[in-house]
């Protein structure tokens, strides 16, 4: 949690009272338990990409993520010849389907034990992230009503996870923990509803056959979960396939990470009251465990923590503090230049996308969320106020990656996509400061009377 201080054992390097470790070791660990430290990296990295991209070797930064390489087994190829596997694609469709799987197994977390547990919670967020994707499509369409330029409608319809948390992360205590959920779960249906227009709409060439490969998997997780079937290797292998046939159909691969997230366990297989099998090794018992009842014993502790928790608790700080930074560094460096940014203010590309992402996204968020409590659908988080509800619309106005990612499959012509590009970093930037702005503002607003809070437990 932010500002915790860790203390290991005095057992261990980190424990002892050395100059490195007081000096560099224990500051680095204490650092890197702050969330607020992703955030940093996050824009550390974001920096770096747009520096090096627009330096003299701005060519190199091109040339580096674009290396090419393959993973053949007879036959079969990752890659084909028209999407040949690089590493731009390794860190897209591969590195962040782990921290989408992180993102998944987080939101089912919340679902099943934690904010999201009432549906009418859980509701609010996917009705917010429905006015989230529509109207911003329609803001950009006001824009661009016809020819080559219309294709982009699907731009300013996503809302980049990473980024946005970063940003949150970075505001610390003044965004309660409930939106901070509330804007996890927007965004995960928001970027879900987005790969479904990609696969839909921008999807060239959707393989029905690989696509059924990757339900069949699925269905197989389903069936051995509910056999109790609790080898986790055999879930990562599997997991490993899911990506493979998701990739190779066409669809965006971070799908697969989503789709596995919400179907790993969150409930723990043992209560913590019932451990009789630790009696032997109480101080007061004179039996000498043997090392089968030791195994079953380390089996039984560990799954008084569910799967969910045990995977987030390890793979976060992965996905924190090394996917996501690398993930901005490959997508962040945008060129530019100043006949493209006097290009950009003339383009209705770049003012449709600026439009979209940061008033058609809070006017989108707000309007849907506002819907939602006055008809009784749901309630606002506790916590929440109106100023925080419009906070995160804005903060969720943070297309970025996302955002260009659909801009390569929306635009062939270069033009048009550096226009977008540009589009999208502006509107990006804006919806951050405006964002912070207004949720540093909302913790001295009162809550609304009219709109009552959800109450949650704690999990």
């Amino acid at each position: 949690m932010a500002g915790q201080s860790i203390n290991p054992s005095d057992k261990t390097f980190l424990g002892r009272d050395t100059v490195v470790a007081r000096r560099v070791a224990q500051p680095l660990q204490n650092f890197f338990h702050i969330e607020a430290a992703g955030g940093v990296l996050l824009i550390l990295a974001t920096i770096v990409a747009l520096v090096w991209a627009n330096s003299p070797w701005g060519d190199s930064y091109h040339h580096f993520w674009e290396t090419k390489f393959d993973i053949t087994i007879g036959s079969f190829h990752l890659g084909d010849e028209a999407h040949p596997f690089n590493l731009e694609l390794l860190v897209n469709d591969a590195l962040v389907a782990i921290f989408f799987f992180v993102v998944g197994m987080e939101i089912k977390l919340e679902r099943v034990a934690g904010q999201l547990r009432d549906t009418r919670v859980a509701a609010l967020p996917a009705v917010a992230a429905i006015g989230g994707m529509v109207i911003p499509a329609l803001f950009f369409i006001v824009f661009n009503t016809s020819g080559p330029e219309f294709d982009g409608w699907g731009i300013p319809m996503a809302t980049d996870i990473a980024f946005a948390l970063g940003v949150v992360s970075l505001l610390g205590d003044k965004v309660p923990s409930t939106m901070r959920v509330f804007l996890l779960t927007l965004a995960i249906v928001d970027d879900i509803g987005a790969i479904l227009v990609i696969a839909i709409f921008y999807t060239k060439n959707l393989s029905t056959g690989w696509l059924l490969v990757a339900a069949a998997l699925v269905i197989l997780v389903m069936v051995l979960r509910n056999l109790k079937v609790w080898y986790t290797p055999l879930y990562v292998v599997i997991g490993v396939f899911v990506w493979l046939a998701v990739f190779r159909s066409g669809v965006h691969a971070t799908i697969a990470g989503v789709v596995m997230g919400l179907l790993t366990p969150a409930k723990p297989l043992q209560d913590a009251a019932n451990l009789d099998i630790l009696s032997p090794f109480r101080p007061d018992n004179d039996v000498v465990p043997d090392p089968s009842t030791a195994r079953r014993a380390r089996f039984e502790v560990q799954e008084t923590v569910s799967v969910a928790e045990r995977l987030i608790n390890s793979l976060h700080p992965f996905t924190s503090f090394l996917i996501i930074p690398i993930f901005a560094l490959a997508n962040a460096g945008i060129e530019i230049s100043g006949s493209a940014i006097s290009e950009a203010v003339s383009s209705s590309v770049t003012i449709g996308v600026i439009a979209g992402l940061v008033i058609g996204k809070p006017v989108g968020i707000v309007g849907a969320t506002f819907l939602a409590v006055k008809l009784g659908i749901s309630e606002l988080p506790k916590g929440a106020n109106w100023m925080k509800i419009l906070g995160i619309a804005f903060i969720a106005g943070i297309g970025f990656t996302v955002s260009i990612f659909i801009t390569t499959l929306a635009y062939e012509s270069d033009v048009l996509q550096e226009q977008a590009k540009l589009g999208i970093i502006a509107a990006s930037i804006l919806a951050s400061v405006f964002g912070a702005f207004v949720l540093s503002r909302g913790s001295v607003e009162t809550e609304v009377a009219s709109a009552p809070e959800a109450e949650y437990s704690p999990s």
